[in-house]
């Protein structure tokens, strides 16, 4: 089987479509991935190289969520299809919703990462405003066009249906992590947070405002600057910058604590990293991650900077706490490998295969 699937290398789609890739991959499944939305970076490039047998296009085309996107979009659609011809895949996934609307040869899926509407109505508690109304058709347009919509929680495929909705046949896939690549280490007294920090979803500032208020520091790896311009400059934690996978590792193992007070977090797969490297958990009080972390994490509701600072003071305190949640951590993340998601995917791919061979057989009953 050939999955031609698309990516961006900006956020968390990236780590998920190389983990997927390589599930499928052990399983004899060909993936070819398409990027789209930014230039890979010399880490990604590297990260490629240590998955043969995978292929990379890659693409700068705008992705549906930046600034005045459409005219990339139709372009970026002409070369998907050109991809296609070219590679005759069984199965089109997309991590991308308008390009579902393409006449595509090739049965298609669509993942639901996440979304302008459900994180604007999140983030900012209103809808979002009438400047993403084409949005909000287009990405109506591509889910309703495709014949299977996937998400990775039940809240993010609630928010698919509320804002985008009635959809075609629904599932929800979990997103997986290798257990084997994060490992508990020896603990040391730090609080570590990975995300964009200018992404207000990921609602980092608030640990720049507890900070200083506690014993241990904080730590934090992302992005700072926004894709289409501007950055945030805090003081108070400690930046890693960026961090590649295998950069990441080491923090995650000797973090004693992992934060991220998540205002929108569809499912998290940098505190599926954080859980499986035995970190005790502090989440931000949304229905994802309860859905996903259930009791393995204490959670507090995102804008309540004294929860958080009670929290994270609360376990600095108490080894013993400490050392029961991240047990539970861990073992509610074990739950989550990249084996139980390649599987998930496959069971799909598998159905929408034998769908085409079943309407082919058909159309040649009919023709005879």
């Amino acid at each position: 089987m050939r999955i031609l699937m698309t990516a961006d290398p900006i956020g968390g789609v990236w780590t998920y479509a190389l983990e997927l890739a390589q599930g499928l991959g052990e399983k004899g499944v060909d993936v070819a991935i398409a990027t789209m939305g930014a230039p890979l970076t010399r880490e990604q490039r590297l990260e490629i190289q240590q998955l043969p047998g995978l292929e990379v296009f890659e693409s700068r085309f705008k992705l549906e969520w930046m600034d005045d996107p459409w005219a990339d979009i139709a372009r970026a659609g002409e070369w998907l299809l050109q991809l296609e011809t070219q590679l005759q895949p069984d199965i089109v996934h997309l991590n991308g919703y308008v390009h579902g609307a393409l006449p595509w040869c090739t049965s298609t899926l669509i993942v639901g990462h996440s979304c302008v509407l459900s994180w604007w109505q999140a983030v900012k508690g209103k809808a979002a405003p009438r400047d993403w109304d084409r949005y909000r058709q287009a990405i109506t347009q591509g889910l309703q066009a495709t014949e299977r919509v996937i998400a990775p929680s039940h809240a993010m495929l609630a928010a698919l249906q509320q804002h985008y909705g009635p959809l075609p046949e629904c599932r929800v896939i979990p997103n997986g992590r290798n257990p084997a690549r994060f490992r508990p280490g020896e603990k040391s007294e730090i609080i570590l947070s990975v995300g964009r920090l200018w992404d207000e979803a990921k609602n980092l500032s608030v640990l720049e405002q507890v900070a200083s208020d506690l014993e241990w520091p904080i730590y934090v790896a992302g992005e700072l600057r926004h894709p289409q311009g501007g950055a945030v400059e805090p003081e108070q934690v400690r930046l890693l910058g960026r961090l590649s996978c295998p950069a990441l590792i080491p923090w995650l193992a000797q973090a004693a604590i992992y934060a991220l007070p998540a205002r929108y977090e569809p499912f998290g797969l940098s505190i599926l990293e954080a859980g499986l490297a035995g970190c005790a958990l502090v989440l931000g009080d949304i229905p994802s991650l309860r859905e996903i972390w259930r009791e393995a994490a204490l959670f507090v509701p995102p804008d309540d900077i004294e929860a958080l600072r009670h929290s994270l003071k609360g376990l600095i305190a108490n080894p013993e706490r400490r050392k029961i949640l991240a047990v539970k951590a861990r073992d509610r993340a074990l739950k989550f490998t990249s084996q139980r998601m390649a599987a998930g995917y496959l069971a799909v791919y598998a159905e929408l295969a034998n769908a085409n061979m079943q309407s082919d057989q058909a159309e040649a009953t009919c023709k005879s």
